[in-house]
């Protein structure tokens, strides 16, 4: 009976580390990676973009060579699959930039 109720208190406690949006975020629906447009179709698109940019754009701008990890949108899209499918508005970034730098820009905050 003990054990039972300590797997009770584990399930409660990770309840509360589910992701939530951040307030004033586009995205505060529940919608899946796949409905957002990140299907297997994405997939493809964006590892053969990869093969053919496989340098981070920003990280080539200072003179580094660093390996692209994956396709950003230069312009968020917000749900907008003309927008998101267009690639113009794409470009190769290594997780760095895209997780940092990128996020800083869009925040305001560069």
């Amino acid at each position: 009976m003990t054990r039972l109720q300590t797997l009770g208190n584990r399930v409660g406690t990770q309840a509360s580390k589910i992701p939530v949006a951040q307030p004033g975020s586009w995205r505060n629906d529940k919608a899946t990676s796949g409905q957002r447009g990140y299907t297997y179709a994405w997939q493809k698109a964006s590892k053969a973009f990869i093969l053919a940019n496989p340098l981070c754009v920003m990280c080539d701008a200072l003179g580094r060579v660093t390996a692209t990890a994956l396709v950003d949108h230069i312009q968020p899209h917000r749900g907008d699959m003309t927008l998101f499918w267009d690639r113009a508005n794409w470009q190769p970034l290594c997780t760095y930039c895209h997780s940092s730098v990128k996020q800083r820009e869009e925040a305001g905050r560069l």
